[in-house]
């Protein structure tokens, strides 16, 4: 994964607004048709997904928030994903998977994605991802810690997760 390019070398789509990761599409990847298989998309999403966690902290040595996960009491876990594909993807390429805030609640957070081929300069898949605040020690959903939920607000609000350039 590497940096997402400038928001300018690709019309249409705000990467600068976005957590975004750049991935390339390995050979291995692709079906008897020639083209990405579909699960393959689910990890790309996730792959974006805990570059979101990431980047908000999730994993940062915070009281009652784990360090590596999952080691620690506090974490995520996935509750739902799904995804809309728009064009088949074939090697080479590079794609570039975004992560937005869709909704935040108090106990999880949707995220919307869009999958960008460079090859093709557009939007090839879109995807939605929920994840939910989890306790391990007692094994049930819990609040986002406050620390978490204000990181996550932060972002929400200001549309940018990094700055310019950044993966971010």
């Amino acid at each position: 994964m590497t940096d997402a390019p400038a928001n300018n070398d690709h019309p249409g789509h705000p990467f600068g607004n976005l957590v975004h990761i750049r991935i390339p599409v390995a050979w291995g990847e692709m079906d008897a048709f020639g083209h990405v298989n579909n699960i393959v998309y689910f990890r790309y999403l996730e792959s974006a997904r805990i570059e979101f966690i990431r980047r908000c902290g999730w994993f940062a040595p915070e009281p009652g928030n784990a360090v590596e996960p999952p080691a620690g009491r506090y974490g995520v876990i996935l509750h739902s994903v799904r995804a809309r594909f728009r064009s088949p993807v074939k090697f080479p390429d590079h794609l570039v998977v975004s992560s937005r805030v869709a909704l935040l609640e108090s106990d999880r957070v949707t995220l919307a994605h869009d999958i960008w081929s460079e090859q093709q300069k557009r939007i090839v898949a879109e995807g939605e991802g929920v994840i939910v605040a989890y306790d391990y020690e007692r094994a049930c959903k819990s609040a986002i810690p406050d620390g978490i939920a204000a990181r996550i607000r932060m972002l929400q609000a200001s549309g940018n997760a990094g700055g310019p350039g950044s993966v971010c």
